[in-house]
């Protein structure tokens, strides 16, 4: 497992932010997809497998980018 952090912590941040603007608001018309989905959720409408898989697809690239934020602020590189 420490090797495999290491590695993401090697990863450029301006990946994650390109992963981030590309898949984790995708579409963007008429809103990007992660608002309407978090919006659901919040509303408890988020159903089905396709709600939940959009969440995920959607989600993760956000996730993901602040977990690397939050392990490059612990170490102050």
């Amino acid at each position: 497992m420490p090797t495999v952090l290491r590695l993401f912590d090697r990863l450029p941040l301006w990946l994650f932010a390109l992963i981030v603007a590309t898949v984790g608001l995708w579409p963007w018309q008429p809103e990007p997809a992660i608002a309407g989905l978090v919006r659901d959720l919040l509303a408890s409408e988020l159903a089905g497998a396709a709600g939940w898989g959009g969440l995920l697809l959607h989600g993760l690239p956000w996730l993901l980018m602040a977990l690397r934020l939050a392990r490059q602020s612990r170490t102050g590189a």
